[in-house]
């Protein structure tokens, strides 16, 4: 579930500013280029996520 939410956030979040940032700088919106960035940055979170996050409990603080 952690993983398809990343996904849907990052394909939301990322066409929504390709979207945004295209019509200020007067370029086409292009889902297909965007949809593949999200994908790539998706992946790249989800990789470091899974990298920088420990998985042990911390004994006391």
């Amino acid at each position: 579930m952690r993983i398809l939410g990343t996904f849907f956030w990052s394909l939301l979040l990322i066409n929504m500013t390709a979207y945004v940032v295209g019509s200020m700088q007067g370029f086409t919106y292009d889902f297909v280029i965007a949809s593949i960035i999200s994908v790539a940055f998706s992946v790249f979170v989800i990789i470091m996520g899974e990298a920088l996050i420990p998985n042990e409990p911390v004994d006391h603080h």
